[in-house]
């Protein structure tokens, strides 16, 4: 990225100050935290509102792709989450059924040698816990239990005006639905169930050291490593209409997971067996919005593009939106045009990145064209592609460097 002006050096990437000296974020969550560590790491003063009475991040395990691991290593953080991150052997796609490989490519070292940073697996509460730490080391002050209800031309209802306020408040953004009326959050008619297991709790070599995708018809399931091995997390997602609570904390019946994966893979069996706790969510997505700013208020993450969780980029977005952000504003003259060239800059990659993640759901589920026989034909002729061949669809989304691009 090119930079001009006085700044200071994060590693190889020069970040000058703003031309801004406060902002509000609304949201502490992984795409709020990375702003402000951006904006303040130029110079700028961030209060971040926090609608949870506690700061105490929810969720399971997060894959943290090579373009969202450049992210934190331009901003310092990388070092701090290595101690708790898992590095996965590969990306694998396999028939939840038989576990016949339709797709293998290598990741541990080779992730790092092609697309200049690793693929890392963390668990959600020590990104969330390290990123709070930079945030308050670099003065960012954190609100607990304010929720942001919407906006005027001063900035977020209830609280002191600041330069900019950030809606990074998630897929039920007020702020998104004030700013985009008739484009509201729609259910998208598939359920997540997620968990976490003590990989003690499984006999050897029950679940592979990979990233995996466990097909099936109308599922799919994903199981990774964290904590450097000691755990393994599952999302296993499935199409139903009777679930709609958007909520990452609500309780899921265990038995009732059991039952609606029954017949998958020994494996998959063994891990859901030793499941004593799990969640369900209902995914939800947006069309793409008409407008991401209205005055001094701009959109960030979830709240603008909420991306599937069938391609792992989600937090990964949110957090290439945190730095070109953070980095328009260092260059324009005032916010508006800053967020002009944030929307500009953004907006053609997550849209095309949430209709991959679409696409990747008729693909994981056995669905789409011709009964599911078209996907299904895509994933075997992925068997006989070589490793570099079947990577391509990747490639442009882990060699995407954000800390590189001029906006």
């Amino acid at each position: 990225m090119s930079f001009t002006g006085k700044g200071w050096l994060l590693g190889a990437v020069l970040l000058p100050n703003c031309m801004i000296k406060t902002a509000n974020i609304a949201g502490a969550g992984l795409g709020g935290l990375t702003a402000a560590i951006a904006l303040a790491r130029r110079g700028v003063r961030v209060q971040i509102y926090e609608q949870s009475p506690v700061l105490d991040a929810v969720g399971a395990g997060i894959q943290l792709s090579p373009n969202a691991v450049k992210v934190l290593r331009a901003l310092e953080i990388e070092p701090s989450l290595r101690p708790f991150a898992f590095e996965p052997e590969n990306a694998v796609i396999r028939n939840g059924g038989t576990g016949a490989k339709y797709v293998s490519l290598p990741l541990k070292g080779a992730a790092e040698q092609k697309y200049g940073a690793p693929y890392l697996h963390i668990h959600r509460a020590d990104l969330h816990r390290v990123l709070v730490e930079h945030a308050e080391d670099l003065g960012v002050s954190i609100a607990l239990n304010q929720r942001m209800t919407g906006y005027n031309e001063a900035g977020f209802h209830g609280v002191a005006t600041a330069d900019i306020s950030i809606a990074a408040d998630g897929v039920k953004s007020p702020h998104a639905t004030q700013m985009n009326e008739n484009q509201p959050a729609r259910f998208t008619g598939q359920v997540a169930w997620r968990g976490v297991i003590d990989a003690a709790q499984l006999p050897p070599n029950t679940i592979p050291p990979d990233a995996t995708v466990w097909t099936g018809s109308g599922q799919h399931i994903v199981t990774y490593y964290l904590r450097a091995g000691s755990l393994v997390n599952f999302v296993a997602v499935e199409e139903r209409t009777d679930w709609q609570d958007a909520s990452w904390t609500t309780a899921g019946d265990v038995t009732e997971l059991r039952r609606v994966f029954s017949g998958w893979h020994p494996r998959i069996e063994t891990l859901l067996r030793a499941v004593s706790d799990v969640n369900i969510w209902a995914l939800y997505d947006k069309p793409e919005l008409t407008r991401w700013s209205d005055g001094p208020v701009v959109l960030l993450g979830d709240s603008c593009h909420p991306t599937l969780p069938f391609l792992a980029q989600g937090a990964a977005m949110a957090m290439e939106d945190a730095f070109v952000l953070s980095d328009c504003l260092a260059q324009a003259s005032d916010p508006q045009a800053a967020f002009r060239s944030y929307e500009a800059a953004r907006k053609p990659r997550t849209t095309l990145l949430q209709q991959k993640a679409r696409a990747n759901a008729d693909l994981f589920h056995r669905g789409g064209p011709f009964g599911g026989q078209l996907s299904l034909a895509k994933l075997n002729v992925a068997r006989m592609l070589p490793a570099g061949l079947a990577a391509r669809p990747f490639d442009g989304i882990y060699a995407y460097d954000v800390t590189q691009i001029k906006t």
